[in-house]
Protein backbone atom coordinates (compact mmCIF):
# COMPACT_ATOMS: atom_id res chain seq x y z
CA UNK A 1 0.00 0.00 0.00
CA UNK A 2 1.12 3.69 -0.25
CA UNK A 3 2.91 5.21 2.19
CA UNK A 4 2.04 8.63 1.36
CA UNK A 5 0.58 10.88 4.29
CA UNK A 6 -1.82 12.28 1.62
CA UNK A 7 -3.66 9.49 0.98
CA UNK A 8 -6.34 11.02 3.33
CA UNK A 9 -9.64 12.77 3.19
CA UNK A 10 -9.03 16.51 3.28
CA UNK A 11 -10.98 17.93 6.05
CA UNK A 12 -8.18 15.09 8.33
CA UNK A 13 -5.53 17.91 7.28
CA UNK A 14 -7.93 20.71 8.46
CA UNK A 15 -8.70 19.54 11.50
CA UNK A 16 -5.07 18.76 12.32
CA UNK A 17 -4.33 22.44 11.27
CA UNK A 18 -7.00 23.19 14.11
CA UNK A 19 -5.57 21.05 16.81
CA UNK A 20 -2.31 22.52 16.33
CA UNK A 21 -3.47 26.53 15.84
CA UNK A 22 -5.27 25.53 19.45
CA UNK A 23 -2.70 23.45 21.25
CA UNK A 24 -4.83 20.27 21.21
CA UNK A 25 -2.98 18.25 18.53
CA UNK A 26 -0.18 16.43 21.27
CA UNK A 27 -3.45 15.51 23.33
CA UNK A 28 -3.60 11.98 23.65
CA UNK A 29 -6.33 9.92 21.58
CA UNK A 30 -8.16 6.82 21.69
CA UNK A 31 -9.77 6.00 18.06
CA UNK A 32 -11.73 2.72 18.16
CA UNK A 33 -12.47 1.01 14.32
CA UNK A 34 -15.01 -1.64 13.61
CA UNK A 35 -17.97 -2.47 11.76
CA UNK A 36 -21.51 -2.51 12.52
CA UNK A 37 -23.20 -4.90 10.14
CA UNK A 38 -21.55 -8.33 8.56
CA UNK A 39 -21.26 -8.33 5.07
CA UNK A 40 -23.36 -10.99 2.77
CA UNK A 41 -25.99 -11.24 5.70
CA UNK A 42 -23.58 -13.62 6.81
CA UNK A 43 -22.39 -15.08 11.01
CA UNK A 44 -19.08 -13.60 10.42
CA UNK A 45 -15.98 -11.63 8.96
CA UNK A 46 -12.45 -12.58 8.37
CA UNK A 47 -9.91 -9.70 9.28
CA UNK A 48 -7.46 -9.26 6.69
CA UNK A 49 -5.16 -6.01 6.00
CA UNK A 50 -3.22 -5.46 9.26
CA UNK A 51 0.13 -6.48 7.89
CA UNK A 52 -0.27 -3.97 5.10
CA UNK A 53 -1.64 -1.23 7.32
CA UNK A 54 0.92 -1.18 9.68
CA UNK A 55 3.48 -1.46 7.33
CA UNK A 56 1.55 1.56 5.79
CA UNK A 57 2.13 3.63 9.56
CA UNK A 58 5.75 2.56 9.88
CA UNK A 59 6.56 4.50 6.64
CA UNK A 60 4.13 7.43 6.74
CA UNK A 61 6.35 10.44 6.01
CA UNK A 62 5.34 14.17 4.52
CA UNK A 63 8.20 14.78 1.76
CA UNK A 64 8.94 17.97 0.14
CA UNK A 65 7.14 17.82 -2.56
CA UNK A 66 4.06 16.78 -0.42
CA UNK A 67 4.30 19.80 1.35
CA UNK A 68 4.77 22.35 -1.59
CA UNK A 69 1.32 20.71 -2.56
CA UNK A 70 -0.08 21.26 0.44
CA UNK A 71 1.16 24.77 0.89
CA UNK A 72 -0.38 25.15 -2.97
CA UNK A 73 -4.08 24.77 -2.03
CA UNK A 74 -3.86 27.91 0.11
CA UNK A 75 -5.06 26.77 3.29
CA UNK A 76 -2.52 25.86 5.14
CA UNK A 77 -0.56 28.24 7.40
CA UNK A 78 3.56 28.55 7.25
CA UNK A 79 3.75 27.57 10.75
CA UNK A 80 1.58 24.16 10.52
CA UNK A 81 3.75 23.45 7.43
CA UNK A 82 6.23 23.24 9.20
CA UNK A 83 5.54 21.57 11.94
CA UNK A 84 4.50 18.66 9.19
CA UNK A 85 8.33 18.45 8.39
CA UNK A 86 9.31 16.31 11.36
CA UNK A 87 5.78 14.88 11.17
CA UNK A 88 5.70 10.73 11.50
CA UNK A 89 3.52 8.40 13.56
CA UNK A 90 4.79 7.44 17.35
CA UNK A 91 1.64 5.53 18.21
CA UNK A 92 0.17 2.40 19.73
CA UNK A 93 -1.97 -0.20 18.02
CA UNK A 94 -3.85 -2.62 19.30
CA UNK A 95 -5.66 -5.19 17.08
CA UNK A 96 -7.08 -8.72 16.44
CA UNK A 97 -4.18 -10.67 14.64
CA UNK A 98 -4.70 -10.66 11.16
CA UNK A 99 -7.14 -14.14 9.77
CA UNK A 100 -8.90 -13.81 13.29
CA UNK A 101 -12.62 -14.20 13.13
CA UNK A 102 -14.69 -10.85 13.63
CA UNK A 103 -17.67 -9.51 14.65
CA UNK A 104 -19.74 -6.09 14.42
CA UNK A 105 -19.42 -3.43 17.32
CA UNK A 106 -16.06 -4.70 18.95
CA UNK A 107 -12.96 -2.98 18.47
CA UNK A 108 -11.19 -4.41 15.69
CA UNK A 109 -8.18 -2.16 15.97
CA UNK A 110 -7.23 0.97 18.49
CA UNK A 111 -4.98 3.54 17.96
CA UNK A 112 -3.86 5.25 21.02
CA UNK A 113 -1.34 8.46 19.58
CA UNK A 114 -1.23 12.11 19.59
CA UNK A 115 -4.57 13.70 18.27
CA UNK A 116 -3.35 15.22 15.46
CA UNK A 117 -1.44 11.41 14.77
CA UNK A 118 -4.28 9.22 14.87
CA UNK A 119 -6.50 11.74 13.03
CA UNK A 120 -4.42 11.08 9.90
CA UNK A 121 -4.37 7.97 9.48
CA UNK A 122 -8.21 7.03 9.77
CA UNK A 123 -8.62 7.42 5.69
CA UNK A 124 -6.23 5.04 5.24
CA UNK A 125 -6.67 2.66 7.81
CA UNK A 126 -9.87 2.41 6.94
CA UNK A 127 -9.41 2.13 2.93
CA UNK A 128 -6.75 -1.13 3.50
CA UNK A 129 -8.88 -3.13 6.51
CA UNK A 130 -12.13 -2.15 5.15
CA UNK A 131 -11.58 -3.93 1.66
CA UNK A 132 -9.27 -6.61 2.51
CA UNK A 133 -11.55 -7.62 5.15
CA UNK A 134 -14.85 -7.67 2.96
CA UNK A 135 -12.32 -9.61 0.02
CA UNK A 136 -11.31 -12.40 2.84
CA UNK A 137 -14.79 -12.78 4.01
CA UNK A 138 -15.83 -13.37 0.31
CA UNK A 139 -13.62 -15.70 -0.26
CA UNK A 140 -13.81 -17.78 2.87
CA UNK A 141 -17.33 -17.68 1.96
CA UNK A 142 -16.69 -19.13 -1.11
CA UNK A 143 -14.06 -21.58 0.00
CA UNK A 144 -16.63 -23.12 2.62
CA UNK A 145 -18.96 -23.17 -0.27
CA UNK A 146 -16.92 -25.48 -2.69
CA UNK A 147 -14.99 -27.57 0.46
CA UNK A 148 -19.05 -28.58 0.88
CA UNK A 149 -18.65 -31.11 -2.02
CA UNK A 150 -17.37 -34.83 -1.07
CA UNK A 151 -15.15 -34.72 -3.65
CA UNK A 152 -13.82 -31.66 -2.67
CA UNK A 153 -12.57 -28.24 -4.32
CA UNK A 154 -10.57 -25.42 -4.36
CA UNK A 155 -10.37 -21.48 -5.00
CA UNK A 156 -8.18 -19.83 -7.04
CA UNK A 157 -8.98 -15.32 -7.47
CA UNK A 158 -9.44 -14.93 -10.94
CA UNK A 159 -10.61 -11.14 -10.66
CA UNK A 160 -7.57 -9.02 -11.44
CA UNK A 161 -9.74 -7.54 -15.02
CA UNK A 162 -12.50 -6.45 -13.16
CA UNK A 163 -11.07 -5.15 -9.62
CA UNK A 164 -11.32 -1.77 -9.17
CA UNK A 165 -7.93 -0.33 -10.27
CA UNK A 166 -4.53 -1.90 -9.94
CA UNK A 167 -4.22 -1.25 -6.33
CA UNK A 168 -7.86 -3.04 -6.20
CA UNK A 169 -6.68 -5.96 -7.90
CA UNK A 170 -3.67 -6.64 -5.91
CA UNK A 171 -5.30 -6.08 -2.51
CA UNK A 172 -8.05 -8.47 -3.26
CA UNK A 173 -6.03 -11.39 -4.52
CA UNK A 174 -3.66 -10.84 -1.24
CA UNK A 175 -7.29 -10.67 0.90
CA UNK A 176 -8.82 -13.81 -1.41
CA UNK A 177 -5.47 -15.68 -0.17
CA UNK A 178 -6.40 -14.93 3.61
CA UNK A 179 -9.68 -15.88 2.67
CA UNK A 180 -8.69 -19.67 1.59
CA UNK A 181 -7.68 -18.97 -1.97
CA UNK A 182 -5.11 -21.45 -2.92
CA UNK A 183 -3.48 -18.94 -5.67
CA UNK A 184 -4.55 -16.14 -8.20
CA UNK A 185 -4.35 -15.39 -12.11
CA UNK A 186 -2.78 -11.98 -10.76
CA UNK A 187 1.25 -12.68 -11.46
CA UNK A 188 2.37 -9.00 -9.68
CA UNK A 189 0.46 -10.10 -6.91
CA UNK A 190 2.48 -13.78 -7.13
CA UNK A 191 5.55 -11.57 -6.73
CA UNK A 192 4.86 -9.09 -4.31
CA UNK A 193 2.73 -11.41 -1.60
CA UNK A 194 4.01 -15.04 -2.25
CA UNK A 195 0.72 -16.27 -3.48
CA UNK A 196 1.10 -19.54 -6.38
CA UNK A 197 -0.20 -18.46 -9.51
CA UNK A 198 -1.98 -20.25 -11.64
CA UNK A 199 -3.85 -19.69 -15.62
CA UNK A 200 -5.00 -21.58 -18.67
CA UNK A 201 -5.54 -19.99 -22.00
CA UNK A 202 -7.69 -17.99 -23.07
CA UNK A 203 -10.47 -18.85 -26.57
CA UNK A 204 -7.97 -16.12 -28.22
CA UNK A 205 -5.56 -18.60 -28.69
CA UNK A 206 -7.57 -21.19 -29.83
CA UNK A 207 -9.33 -19.05 -32.39
CA UNK A 208 -5.69 -18.35 -33.66
CA UNK A 209 -5.16 -21.74 -34.84
CA UNK A 210 -6.95 -23.37 -38.08
CA UNK A 211 -8.36 -25.66 -35.88
CA UNK A 212 -9.02 -26.42 -31.80
CA UNK A 213 -6.98 -29.40 -31.99
CA UNK A 214 -4.07 -27.73 -33.41
CA UNK A 215 -4.49 -24.84 -31.16
CA UNK A 216 -4.55 -27.54 -27.95
CA UNK A 217 -1.63 -29.67 -29.36
CA UNK A 218 0.33 -26.20 -29.46
CA UNK A 219 -0.32 -25.42 -26.19
CA UNK A 220 0.59 -29.00 -25.15
CA UNK A 221 4.02 -28.76 -26.75
CA UNK A 222 4.81 -25.44 -24.88
CA UNK A 223 3.79 -26.98 -21.38
CA UNK A 224 3.60 -30.49 -21.22
CA UNK A 225 3.59 -30.83 -17.57
CA UNK A 226 1.22 -27.63 -17.08
CA UNK A 227 -1.28 -27.89 -19.59
CA UNK A 228 -4.78 -26.51 -18.70
CA UNK A 229 -7.33 -26.54 -21.78
CA UNK A 230 -9.92 -24.12 -22.52
CA UNK A 231 -12.77 -26.29 -23.55
CA UNK A 232 -16.07 -23.61 -24.69
CA UNK A 233 -14.19 -22.11 -27.74
CA UNK A 234 -16.46 -24.04 -29.81
CA UNK A 235 -18.68 -26.80 -28.23
CA UNK A 236 -17.59 -28.06 -25.16
CA UNK A 237 -18.79 -31.66 -25.61
CA UNK A 238 -18.26 -32.22 -29.26
CA UNK A 239 -15.61 -30.60 -29.95
CA UNK A 240 -13.16 -29.48 -26.78
CA UNK A 241 -13.94 -32.73 -24.97
CA UNK A 242 -12.45 -35.15 -27.85
CA UNK A 243 -9.69 -33.30 -28.55
CA UNK A 244 -8.80 -32.33 -25.28
CA UNK A 245 -8.82 -36.58 -24.62
CA UNK A 246 -6.54 -36.88 -27.67
CA UNK A 247 -4.44 -34.30 -26.35
CA UNK A 248 -4.17 -35.86 -23.05
CA UNK A 249 -3.24 -39.70 -24.89
CA UNK A 250 -0.32 -37.71 -26.66
CA UNK A 251 1.63 -36.32 -23.72
CA UNK A 252 0.98 -39.41 -21.80
CA UNK A 253 2.84 -41.37 -24.53
CA UNK A 254 5.26 -38.58 -24.70
CA UNK A 255 5.93 -39.11 -20.60
CA UNK A 256 3.86 -36.62 -19.59
CA UNK A 257 0.31 -35.86 -18.25
CA UNK A 258 -2.50 -33.41 -19.18
CA UNK A 259 -3.03 -31.32 -16.01
CA UNK A 260 -6.78 -30.21 -16.56
CA UNK A 261 -9.52 -28.69 -18.49
CA UNK A 262 -11.48 -25.61 -17.91
CA UNK A 263 -14.85 -24.75 -18.41
CA UNK A 264 -16.08 -21.02 -18.86
CA UNK A 265 -19.83 -20.99 -19.89
CA UNK A 266 -23.10 -23.28 -20.14
CA UNK A 267 -24.13 -25.56 -17.46
CA UNK A 268 -21.45 -26.35 -15.11
CA UNK A 269 -23.05 -28.79 -13.18
CA UNK A 270 -23.81 -30.69 -16.39
CA UNK A 271 -20.75 -30.07 -18.53
CA UNK A 272 -18.34 -31.36 -15.65
CA UNK A 273 -20.24 -34.42 -14.55
CA UNK A 274 -19.74 -35.65 -18.33
CA UNK A 275 -16.35 -34.51 -18.66
CA UNK A 276 -15.59 -36.24 -15.32
CA UNK A 277 -17.22 -39.61 -16.28
CA UNK A 278 -15.38 -39.49 -19.56
CA UNK A 279 -11.59 -38.41 -18.99
CA UNK A 280 -12.30 -41.15 -15.67
CA UNK A 281 -13.35 -44.07 -18.81
CA UNK A 282 -10.38 -42.93 -20.80
CA UNK A 283 -7.84 -43.55 -17.81
CA UNK A 284 -7.15 -40.18 -16.26
CA UNK A 285 -8.54 -39.74 -12.99
CA UNK A 286 -6.00 -37.55 -12.41
CA UNK A 287 -7.16 -34.57 -14.55
CA UNK A 288 -8.64 -31.67 -13.12
CA UNK A 289 -11.89 -29.81 -13.99
CA UNK A 290 -11.60 -26.18 -13.39
CA UNK A 291 -14.53 -23.56 -13.53
CA UNK A 292 -15.36 -20.08 -14.10
CA UNK A 293 -17.63 -17.75 -15.11
CA UNK A 294 -19.27 -14.87 -12.67
CA UNK A 295 -18.97 -17.73 -10.31
CA UNK A 296 -20.04 -17.13 -6.04
CA UNK A 297 -20.78 -19.26 -2.89
CA UNK A 298 -23.92 -19.22 -4.51
CA UNK A 299 -23.42 -20.64 -8.10
CA UNK A 300 -20.93 -22.75 -5.93
CA UNK A 301 -23.34 -24.31 -3.90
CA UNK A 302 -25.86 -24.98 -6.77
CA UNK A 303 -23.45 -26.65 -8.83
CA UNK A 304 -22.32 -29.14 -5.88
CA UNK A 305 -26.14 -29.54 -5.01
CA UNK A 306 -26.64 -30.76 -8.68
CA UNK A 307 -23.95 -32.80 -8.10
CA UNK A 308 -20.99 -31.24 -10.40
CA UNK A 309 -17.45 -32.34 -10.40
CA UNK A 310 -15.16 -29.79 -10.65
CA UNK A 311 -12.17 -29.14 -9.49
CA UNK A 312 -11.25 -26.16 -8.87
CA UNK A 313 -13.68 -22.62 -8.70
CA UNK A 314 -11.99 -19.60 -10.59
CA UNK A 315 -14.14 -17.17 -8.49
CA UNK A 316 -13.48 -13.31 -10.06
CA UNK A 317 -15.70 -10.75 -10.52
CA UNK A 318 -17.98 -11.26 -7.30
CA UNK A 319 -14.87 -12.04 -5.10
CA UNK A 320 -12.61 -8.95 -5.93
CA UNK A 321 -16.16 -6.72 -5.92
CA UNK A 322 -17.43 -8.57 -2.82
CA UNK A 323 -20.04 -8.74 -5.18
CA UNK A 324 -23.79 -10.33 -4.02
CA UNK A 325 -26.56 -9.82 -0.93
CA UNK A 326 -25.09 -7.82 1.78
CA UNK A 327 -21.71 -6.95 0.10
CA UNK A 328 -19.93 -4.20 -1.61
CA UNK A 329 -18.39 -2.30 0.91
CA UNK A 330 -17.73 -3.34 4.49
CA UNK A 331 -19.21 -0.23 6.75
CA UNK A 332 -15.91 0.01 8.91
CA UNK A 333 -15.71 3.17 11.10
CA UNK A 334 -13.05 4.81 13.01
CA UNK A 335 -14.71 6.87 16.51
CA UNK A 336 -12.70 8.76 19.00
CA UNK A 337 -13.47 6.49 22.02
CA UNK A 338 -11.01 8.97 24.80
CA UNK A 339 -9.31 12.39 24.82
CA UNK A 340 -6.58 13.10 27.66
CA UNK A 341 -8.33 9.95 29.44
CA UNK A 342 -11.47 11.66 29.05
CA UNK A 343 -14.17 8.83 27.76
CA UNK A 344 -15.75 10.18 24.67
CA UNK A 345 -18.59 9.26 22.18
CA UNK A 346 -20.74 10.06 19.67
CA UNK A 347 -24.55 10.57 21.07
CA UNK A 348 -27.20 10.49 17.81
CA UNK A 349 -31.03 10.05 17.47
CA UNK A 350 -30.17 6.30 15.72
CA UNK A 351 -28.43 4.19 18.76
CA UNK A 352 -27.43 1.65 16.62
CA UNK A 353 -24.48 4.28 15.55
CA UNK A 354 -23.94 5.57 18.63
CA UNK A 355 -20.16 5.03 19.37
CA UNK A 356 -18.39 3.51 23.08
CA UNK A 357 -16.33 5.24 25.12
CA UNK A 358 -13.77 4.36 26.92
CA UNK A 359 -10.47 2.35 26.51
CA UNK A 360 -12.20 -1.25 26.18
CA UNK A 361 -10.54 -4.55 26.19
CA UNK A 362 -12.26 -7.54 23.99
CA UNK A 363 -12.14 -11.01 25.69
CA UNK A 364 -13.34 -13.91 23.70
CA UNK A 365 -14.66 -17.06 25.68
CA UNK A 366 -13.81 -20.62 24.57
CA UNK A 367 -16.09 -23.41 25.92
CA UNK A 368 -15.14 -27.17 27.05
CA UNK A 369 -15.20 -27.97 23.45
CA UNK A 370 -12.56 -25.37 22.44
CA UNK A 371 -15.25 -23.32 19.77
CA UNK A 372 -15.80 -20.18 20.98
CA UNK A 373 -18.64 -18.73 22.92
CA UNK A 374 -19.31 -15.13 22.76
CA UNK A 375 -17.27 -11.96 22.94
CA UNK A 376 -17.42 -9.21 26.23
CA UNK A 377 -16.36 -6.04 25.94
CA UNK A 378 -15.19 -4.30 29.29
CA UNK A 379 -12.85 -1.29 30.42
CA UNK A 380 -10.41 -4.17 31.68
CA UNK A 381 -11.28 -6.56 34.04
CA UNK A 382 -12.10 -10.05 32.32
CA UNK A 383 -15.71 -10.98 32.40
CA UNK A 384 -17.02 -13.42 35.76
CA UNK A 385 -19.45 -16.23 35.39
CA UNK A 386 -23.00 -14.76 36.37
CA UNK A 387 -21.84 -11.02 35.00
CA UNK A 388 -24.97 -9.21 33.66
CA UNK A 389 -23.71 -8.39 29.75
CA UNK A 390 -26.09 -6.75 27.55
CA UNK A 391 -26.68 -6.41 23.23
CA UNK A 392 -24.55 -3.52 22.09
CA UNK A 393 -27.33 -2.18 20.23
CA UNK A 394 -30.40 -2.58 22.56
CA UNK A 395 -29.56 -2.68 26.40
CA UNK A 396 -32.67 -4.23 27.44
CA UNK A 397 -31.15 -7.69 25.66
CA UNK A 398 -29.34 -8.58 28.39
CA UNK A 399 -28.26 -12.15 30.11
CA UNK A 400 -26.00 -13.49 32.36
CA UNK A 401 -22.60 -15.49 31.77
CA UNK A 402 -22.18 -18.99 31.78
CA UNK A 403 -19.56 -21.08 34.17
CA UNK A 404 -17.00 -23.38 32.29
CA UNK A 405 -15.90 -20.28 29.61
CA UNK A 406 -12.12 -19.93 29.64
CA UNK A 407 -11.54 -16.26 29.12
CA UNK A 408 -8.82 -15.09 26.34
CA UNK A 409 -7.85 -11.40 25.24
CA UNK A 410 -8.58 -11.34 22.00
CA UNK A 411 -6.28 -8.30 20.96
CA UNK A 412 -2.50 -7.45 21.36
CA UNK A 413 -0.26 -4.27 20.91
CA UNK A 414 0.83 -4.84 17.86
CA UNK A 415 2.41 -1.41 17.05
CA UNK A 416 4.55 0.67 20.02
CA UNK A 417 5.65 3.79 19.38
CA UNK A 418 4.89 3.88 15.57
CA UNK A 419 6.80 0.83 15.40
CA UNK A 420 5.78 -2.65 15.07
CA UNK A 421 6.58 -4.80 17.97
CA UNK A 422 6.61 -8.03 16.42
CA UNK A 423 8.35 -9.67 12.49
CA UNK A 424 5.75 -9.23 9.68
CA UNK A 425 4.10 -12.50 9.23
CA UNK A 426 3.99 -14.13 6.26
CA UNK A 427 1.03 -14.51 3.97
CA UNK A 428 0.63 -18.35 4.43
CA UNK A 429 0.57 -18.30 8.40
CA UNK A 430 -2.37 -15.27 8.22
CA UNK A 431 -3.96 -17.83 6.08
CA UNK A 432 -3.59 -21.23 8.30
CA UNK A 433 -5.14 -18.57 11.12
CA UNK A 434 -8.09 -18.40 9.67
CA UNK A 435 -8.64 -21.46 8.77
CA UNK A 436 -8.16 -22.47 12.29
CA UNK A 437 -10.86 -19.43 13.52
CA UNK A 438 -13.66 -20.42 11.29
CA UNK A 439 -13.36 -23.84 12.44
CA UNK A 440 -13.66 -22.72 16.14
CA UNK A 441 -16.98 -20.76 15.20
CA UNK A 442 -20.38 -22.04 16.87
CA UNK A 443 -22.26 -24.49 14.85
CA UNK A 444 -24.05 -22.72 12.15
CA UNK A 445 -22.40 -19.42 12.73
CA UNK A 446 -20.54 -20.63 9.01
CA UNK A 447 -23.68 -21.48 7.19
CA UNK A 448 -24.44 -18.93 4.11
CA UNK A 449 -27.86 -18.38 4.89
CA UNK A 450 -29.68 -17.45 8.11
CA UNK A 451 -26.31 -18.06 10.34
CA UNK A 452 -26.40 -18.31 13.82
CA UNK A 453 -25.83 -15.12 15.87
CA UNK A 454 -22.60 -15.07 17.44
CA UNK A 455 -22.75 -12.89 20.44
CA UNK A 456 -20.63 -9.55 21.07
CA UNK A 457 -21.79 -7.97 24.22
CA UNK A 458 -20.94 -5.33 26.42
CA UNK A 459 -19.64 -6.04 30.37
CA UNK A 460 -21.51 -4.20 33.17
CA UNK A 461 -18.52 -1.10 33.23
CA UNK A 462 -18.73 -0.26 29.50
CA UNK A 463 -22.62 -0.28 29.69
CA UNK A 464 -22.62 2.09 32.37
CA UNK A 465 -19.83 4.33 31.39
CA UNK A 466 -21.82 4.41 27.88
CA UNK A 467 -24.92 5.65 29.66
CA UNK A 468 -23.14 7.95 31.68
CA UNK A 469 -21.35 9.75 29.11
CA UNK A 470 -24.52 9.93 27.31
CA UNK A 471 -26.56 11.05 30.19
CA UNK A 472 -23.56 14.22 30.33
CA UNK A 473 -23.96 14.98 26.85
CA UNK A 474 -27.88 15.13 26.71
CA UNK A 475 -27.63 16.98 29.78
CA UNK A 476 -25.13 19.59 27.95
CA UNK A 477 -27.28 19.96 25.14
CA UNK A 478 -30.29 21.04 27.39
Amino acid sequence: MTASPLFTDLYQLTMMQGYFSHGLHAQEAVFDLYFRKLPFQGGYAVWAGLEPALEMLEGLRLSEDDLAYLESLNLFAPDFLEALRGWRFTGRVTAFREGRAVFPHEPLLTVTAPLWEAQLVETALLNTLNFQTLVATKAARCVLAAGASPHGGQVVEFGARRAQGPDGALSAARAAFVGGAVGTSNVEAGRLFGIPVSGTHAHAWVESFPDELAAFRAYAALYPDATTLLLDTVDTLRSGLPNALTVARELRAAGHELKGVRLDSGDLAYLSRHIRSAFDAAGFPDVRIVASNDLSESVIASIIAEGGRVDVYGVGTGLVTAGGEGGGALGGVYKLAALNGVPKMKLTGEPAKSSLPGSKRVWRAVDEDGQYALDVLTLGDEPQAGERVSDPTNPLRSTRLPDGLVWTDAREVVMEGGRRTGTPETLAEVQARAREELGRLPAGTLRPLNPHLYRVSLGGDVAELRDRVADSLRAHTG
